[in-house]
């Protein structure tokens, strides 16, 4: 214990921003050196328990060192209420003294070699007066437990000490106790630990050990992944459909394996090479991954998600994105049925570096982990991307039990958890969910989740009015989407994405059914369908004033049906005739949704070029491939071009 304690006191911090990056030297090293020898004499070890609370800085740290060594870090205390968890330190019989002081009201003559029982009412009062963390986590203070029950054979008596003034600051004075003495005091009776796991590691941990400093870390096996990314074929060797939509600081990019004359070589491959060819085109166009701000990911049978993890992180990885990897959404789509391969990814892409990640690897009770090369949420210019959540409970990172409303509950918990941690609310924050359901619900049960999902926004609202960090906003649009399947076989997986205002903003913000007065604008109508004013009901929009405009159009049949019908009346007045089939029906469908956009767009002051992504989800009873669905969407397009001049088309889509 001595040796280790000294070894500790040794160690020096090199890297010292929040992200970190192996440095040689660097104390990170050494806590990687000497887990790395408690592994190699206890390889029965899998995971490593911290007492990060609220420290970005410690709790990625360890984690950099468990990812490198392949165990799970645990943080169990993570973002839990402080003053909570000092009563519970207290009353589960922690003794703990103060060993340092470094904040306002903290005196060292005074509370240093005090127990926290002893001092808890004082750290509560100073929480109040100064807004200190009552468990010392902004540095404020840092203890020496004496006694705990972890302690089963005895506990440590301080016999004396001195006190060491390194600051004599005026206001905040930094002092450390220095032990002079020291004696253990045996206990009695030793408790009951159940099953006595405690004592059988103790048993096989045996003596203390002296970790050198030399020793030499065994180099770890590499990944079979890792080497994937150079084995995939060249993008020319495949036929791949890239698409792309530039904005003023971002583009998306989406991509897939698209040759309906050949059978699909296998995910691995299929997603491989859209993940290269992904890889090429943002380099010459002079990013890479860590500009990348999102990822979709939609495969065509989730039993394969372990192999598409495996591609996946060949590609992306922590060393390519040192300011964060990107959030992720996951989902089963048909796409064979289509005509497509087994993946088809989309991007994200940023041309700064300004985005913020929160990546937390460790299971804790605070929300479900991402362990691996994917975070749980990314905010860039005001928006929230978070990644899909589903209904996991986080310190077991199981599926919730009770069916589809207990899951979507559970994932509205976890997404808030999320939300928090930019000082922001669902509630107060979300322009849109996107809800993942899988096909297997009955009609009740999608009801259910509809019900629920409105009732939790509709429960917290009332808070965020009397919180003064976070305000309230107009509703979300929400948007349900059948999936044949989910990972883990959930039944739900929710992707919201939120508007952070900044502190000084006050933003005017437009949302609901189309059925908000415009704003005087001059707006030309076309393809007859000014004729169709009721279809505007199935409009939802999102607008503040010159920042964002986020438009859901759903159709029905009924729809689709008096869209048809009655553009077919106004065709007809001009003397055209035209069939209406199940293609013809869609380039309908397919005019009507560009006319409508257009005319949002134009009533609120935006233009195509600011639009980052345009998604078209439709139902494969359909039974149209994509060839012929992205035929009718380049013709309608280059349509519309040729009418208004307010979009550009070429060769890329």
């Amino acid at each position: 214990m001595i040796q280790w304690m000294n070894w500790i006191a040794t160690c020096i911090k090199l890297h010292q921003n929040l992200s970190y990056r192996a440095t040689h030297g660097d104390e990170v090293e050494d806590m990687l050196m000497l887990l790395s020898e408690v592994k190699r004499q206890i390889p029965s070890i899998t995971a490593v328990s911290s007492g990060a609370i609220a420290s970005d800085y410690q709790r990625i740290r360890v984690e950099s060192v468990c990812s490198r060594l392949r165990l799970v870090s645990l943080s169990y205390l993570w973002k839990q209420d402080q003053s909570l968890l000092l009563q519970e330190m207290i009353s589960k019989r922690i003794a703990a003294v103060l060993v340092k002081v470094a904040a306002m009201g903290l005196v060292p003559a005074k509370h240093l070699g005090k127990d926290i029982a002893y001092l808890q009412q004082h750290l509560l009062r100073l929480k109040e007066l100064y807004g200190s963390n009552v468990c010392g986590e902004g540095g404020e203070y840092e203890s020496l437990t004496l006694d705990c029950p972890l302690f089963t054979n005895a506990r440590i008596v301080l016999d004396g000490f001195e006190v060491v003034l390194h600051s004599p600051d005026s206001i905040a004075s930094v002092g450390v106790l220095h032990p002079t003495a020291f004696h253990l005091e045996y206990k009695k009776e030793t408790p009951s630990f159940g099953d006595n796991r405690l004592n059988e590691a103790s048993k096989e941990l045996g003596s203390i050990f002296d970790v050198q400093g030399d020793i030499v870390l065994k180099s770890e096996p590499k990944c079979e992944s890792q080497s994937l990314a150079s084995d995939f074929v060249s993008v020319s060797d495949v036929k791949l459909h890239i698409s792309k939509t530039k904005h003023n600081y971002t583009f998306t990019m989406g991509c897939c394996i698209h040759d309906p004359s050949e059978p699909s070589e296998g995910l691995q491959k299929d997603l491989g090479s859209i993940l290269k060819a992904i890889d090429s085109e943002l380099v010459k166009n002079g990013f890479g991954w860590v500009n990348v701000l999102y990822i979709h990911l939609y495969i065509a049978d989730m039993n394969e998600f372990a192999l598409a993890n495996e591609t996946y992180v060949s590609f992306i990885t922590e060393e390519k994105c040192p300011f964060g990897v990107p959030s992720r959404s996951t989902i089963e789509l048909p796409l064979l049925q289509v005509g497509l391969g087994k993946a088809y990814v989309e991007v994200l892409v940023a041309n700064d570096q300004s985005k913020q990640v929160l990546h937390v690897q460790s299971i804790s009770c605070w929300a479900p982990s991402c362990i691996g090369p994917y975070s749980q949420a990314t905010l860039h210019k005001n928006i929230l991307y978070m990644a899909g959540q589903l209904g996991l409970d986080p310190p077991t990172m199981k599926l919730c039990s009770g069916g589809a409303t207990a899951e979507v509950e559970q994932a509205l918990v976890n997404c808030e958890a999320v939300a928090r941690s930019f000082k922001c609310s669902l509630a107060s924050s979300a322009i849109l969910f996107v809800v993942y359901c899988s096909a297997s619900l009955s009609c009740s049960e999608k009801i259910e989740i509809q019900h629920k999902l409105e009732n939790f926004l509709e429960q917290r609202r009332p808070y965020n009015l009397d919180n003064k960090e976070l305000s309230y906003s107009s509703d979300p649009m929400l948007l349900y989407v059948l999936a044949p399947d989910l990972p883990k076989s959930a039944l739900v997986e929710i992707k919201p994405t939120l508007y952070v205002q900044e502190d000084d903003e006050d933003e005017e913000i437009e949302s609901g059914v189309g059925t908000q007065e415009p704003l005087p604008r001059t707006f030309s109508s076309y393809w007859g369908f000014e004729h169709v004013p009721s279809i505007e009901s199935c409009c939802q929009k999102y607008v503040i004033h010159e920042k964002i405009c986020m438009v859901v159009l759903s159709l029905s049949n009924e729809d689709v049906t008096k869209i048809c019908s009655e553009s077919l009346v106004a065709v007809e007045k001009h003397g055209q005739h035209q069939y209406l089939g199940t293609q013809n029906h869609m380039k309908q469908v397919t005019r009507f949704c560009i006319y409508l956009l257009d005319k949002i767009l134009v009533e609120n002051y935006f233009s195509w070029g600011d639009i980052m992504s345009l998604r078209f989800y439709f139902s494969t009873c359909l039974d149209m491939s994509f060839d012929k669905l992205s035929l009718i969407f380049r013709d309608t397009l280059n349509e519309f071009a040729e009418i208004g001049g307010r979009i550009k088309t070429g060769t890329m889509p």
